[in-house]
């Protein structure tokens, strides 16, 4: 019987699943079955639910499995303890009845002498796999309710970390391995319940001991395990007493893993209090830092300079000196960063001005050095000029001397700097002009260079006074926001590009706006070629702000292969990559009313931005996309199914066999019901094919998520607490309730997913922004799973009420 459940459980097909899940269970919590027969059929079970969950189905089986805790046979129980974690890590309430058992097994082992457990003593160790088995198990529930068991279960862990402070019972390695595997399951168990000041205590002045110790490995796990004890408010006071030790092991350390895990420990434990010391010592170490964890060190240090800055005299001093030990891994959203705080705060522009000032004066000077210098001396450059050390000459004469060292968008910065100086300092207009007028910039081969030369020198020799100072007028202080540093170091990666697979082609694009309220998405076919994989999918790091010559609103019509093309009088690209609108009289035939399935193939794209929107004998249809606040941008596939060239009067022609892809810009305007539709024309064996589908752009691919802490979370959930601002709508489940994948979908909404803030365990919270260019609306979302009645309860708050209402109704289709 062994031989049979190990051959079914190493096929582990789902063939298998489905011809035993049923007998299986019975043969493992049957009473005359065998203790080896037991062990093999729940790891063979545990096989079959890894490879099929859907099939094995515990029922009327769940007590007695979970009783299976109390089995006289170590062996049982351990290989039963890996099934029932398995299972509650998927269902938790079906089998929140082992907690108190295995409390009471790990009671047994803990207070036991290790004589006790003959056989399953393992190097002066009782029972360590189990041990560590049953503490991993324990890690999914919350602390037991039970004051019985809840004070047992501390008793256990407080004899755990007594342990660990007795004097070793053998030098073996195999011992001191047991005995830390259990010590640090019990720390992480501890950690997870976050609720016994005295354990997380302890726990970090044990941890404190191994942060000195001789083993590389235990080293590393003691920096990981105190990461985590840093963010608990009862331990992270303790957690600091170790600073010395870990900035010495930052200094000192031999393996770059180790290192990074103490620069993790170090910004976990940064507060007020010792910032400035840790970011000094951060900025220290940067210099001589592996290459590999260099650009998540200077993420680091520039998040928490903001945070923690009182005096941002100081905030200005870091960051540069960021950008001088490390400038090759300072992305743009640190420098944009410092250039933000620097214009919204007035009391520290003069010595923001003065310090990038000398700072240039490097020989050597990194070009994001430059881009601030740039920035803020064409903004601020009055303030210092009284000074003839830094007078307007000489500030010029310093940015010019970099000029021809730097890559062209940095130089594009500069020359908007030099017709700045012309507005602040009038003496020092000749001396501009002369270097825009010269053949390098007015006859430039690069057209970004050479437009801002000619622009800028018409500007500055036909404009008054008066009209190049409102012109060139100071930047406006930018809106509060959240910090875009923050969100680089979680992702740790820069903007996702789109891999596409399939061949360029041309598309020809149009669009017609009609009467009725629907997409207010502004919708633009361009003629884009395929970006490479670093290309940055919405423009955003260049694009200027929107013109007015997007698309009034409308059920926009993006009309793929319309056989009157918009011409030159009626639609040009403009500098973002629009193509402002072609007037409705452009489409030579009407578009075919949407496909019957048009709003199911619309609802499979809520949660997602990939995959093939459209199939049929003849054409299909693939889309990638990516939003970014109130701007996306889509690719569209089109591939010709048959061998037969898909004809029309004028190009372009799709051959049999091929592919084209079209590119749509994407900008939301306000909020929308309707999707936008599209529309294919095309000849195939003569006949004139038309179709029209909904193109899968919906409200909420344009919002930003929002982390919030349980108490915020709250307080703006009662704000929005009038009938109008509140959408909710009970439904049946029509797909499985598994937790990962409503997690995945919830995600895949575009809100985060807010963690530990609902009281009931079993609900999700999720909580978002929706980014249009008329305004921000903020969403607050809250599901109810029933997994007993297959029901859900979905409740959306917003601050508009037609927001509500369309979140809503896409998100209850998708559960």
């Amino acid at each position: 019987m062994c031989l049979a459940l190990h051959c079914i459980a190493n096929v582990g097909s789902r063939e298998m699943a489905e011809a035993f899940a049923g007998e299986i269970p019975r043969i493992l919590v049957a009473g005359d079955t065998m203790d080896s027969v037991k062990q093999s059929a729940a790891l063979c079970l545990l096989r079959l639910y890894k490879a099929s969950p859907d099939l094995v189905l515990m029922g009327e089986w769940t007590s007695r499995v979970v009783h299976l805790l109390n089995d006289q046979h170590m062996g049982v129980v351990t290989a039963a303890i890996s099934l029932i974690t398995c299972l509650s890590s998927k269902n938790p309430d079906e089998f929140k009845t082992c907690v108190s058992l295995a409390v009471s097994r790990l009671s047994r082992i803990v207070s036991s002498a290790s004589t006790d457990l003959q056989d399953y003593t393992y190097y002066f160790v009782p029972a360590p796999w189990l041990s560590c088995k049953l503490l991993r198990l324990l890690q999914c529930y919350p602390p037991p309710e039970d004051g019985a068991v809840k004070g047992r279960l501390v008793e256990c862990l407080e004899t755990i970390l007594n342990k660990a402070q007795e004097p070793p019972k053998s030098k073996k390695v195999q011992h001191s391995n047991a005995k830390n595997a259990i010590l640090f399951e019990a720390i992480s168990l501890i950690i997870h319940y976050d609720s016994e000041p005295n354990l997380l205590v302890r726990a970090c002045n044990q941890l404190g001991q191994f942060l000195q110790h001789r083993e590389t490995n235990l080293r590393y796990l003691a920096l990981e395990s105190m990461c985590t004890l840093a963010s608990s408010e009862f331990s992270h006071e303790a957690v600091k007493t170790h600073i010395e030790t870990v900035i010495n092991a930052l200094k000192t350390e031999r393996d770059v893993s180790v290192r990074q895990r103490a620069a993790d420990l170090l910004y976990a434990m940064c507060d007020r209090s010792n910032a400035k010391q840790i970011v000094a010592e951060m900025l220290s170490y940067l210099e001589t830092a592996d290459y590999s964890i260099r650009e998540e060190m200077v993420l680091k240090v520039a998040i928490l300079a903001e945070k923690y800055a009182v005096d941002y005299s100081w905030y200005v001093d870091t960051i540069l000196n960021l950008i001088r030990i490390a400038g090759d891994y300072v992305s743009e959203e640190v420098w944009y960063r410092v250039i933000q705080i620097v214009i919204n705060r007035d009391d520290v522009q003069g010595y923001a001005a003065k310090t990038v000032f000398e700072a240039l004066q490097a020989p050597a000077c990194h070009e994001n050095m430059v881009k601030v210098g740039g920035y803020i001396l064409g903004e601020f450059g009055n303030l210092i000029a009284g000074d003839p050390r830094s007078s307007p000459l000489v500030q010029f004469n310093l940015l010019h001397s970099k000029f021809h060292l730097c890559s062209v968008p940095t130089r594009a910065l500069l020359l908007s700097a030099y017709i700045k100086f012309i507005n602040l300092f009038p003496e020092t207009k000749a001396t501009i002009q002369e270097v825009l007028r010269s053949d390098s910039q007015i006859r430039n081969s690069d057209v970004e260079l050479q437009q801002r030369a000619v622009e800028y020198l018409k500007l500055s020799s036909i404009a008054s006074t008066d009209v190049l100072a409102t012109v060139l007028e100071e930047m406006p202080p930018f809106p509060e926001r959240e910090s875009s540093i923050l969100a680089k170091l979680k992702k740790k990666k820069g903007p996702g590009a789109v891999s596409v697979e399939l061949e360029d082609g041309k598309e020809r694009g149009e669009l017609n706006g009609a009467g009725e309220r629907g997409a207010d998405a502004a919708i633009a076919a361009s003629n884009v070629s395929t970006p490479s994989p670093s290309a940055d999918l919405l423009g955003l790091r260049s694009a200027a702000p929107i013109s007015g010559s997007t698309p009034s609103a409308g059920s926009l019509l993006v009309d793929v292969f319309s056989e009157a093309g918009p011409t030159a009088s009626s639609a040009s690209v403009n500098d973002d990559g629009f193509l402002s609108s072609a007037p409705p009289s452009a489409a030579s035939e009407d578009p075919a009313p949407p496909l019957p399935e048009s709003e199911e193939l619309l609802n499979k794209f809520v949660c997602k931005n990939n995959g093939v929107l459209f199939e049929n004998q003849l054409l299909q249809i693939g889309i990638k996309s990516e939003y970014r606040q109130n701007l996306g941008r889509m690719y569209l596939f089109y591939g010709n199914k048959t061998s037969v060239q898909f004809t029309k009067p004028v190009e372009p022609l799709v051959e049999g066999g091929a592919q084209v892809q079209q590119v749509i810009n994407i900008e939301c305007l306000t909020d929308f019901v309707d999707a936008p539709l599209l529309n294919i024309k095309f000849r195939y064996g003569g006949a004139l094919q038309n179709i029209s589908l909904k193109l899968p752009v919906t409200i909420n691919k344009f919002f930003q998520p929002t982390e919030m802490a349980a108490a915020d979370f709250f307080q703006r959930w009662k704000q929005l607490s009038q009938p109008q601002q509140e959408a909710q709508k009970i439904f049946k489940a029509t797909h499985g309730m598994d937790t990962e994948v409503l997690k995945a979908k919830l995600l895949g909404l575009g809100t985060a997913l807010l963690e530990n803030v609902d009281p009931n365990p079993e609900n999700y919270v999720c909580a978002g922004v929706i980014q249009t260019k008329a305004q921000q609306v903020g969403c607050l979302l809250r599901l109810e799973p029933n997994a007993q009645a297959q029901m859900y309860r979905l409740t959306l708050r917003s601050s508009k009420d037609t927001v509500s209402q369309r979140v809503c109704d896409l998100l209850a289709e998708q559960f």
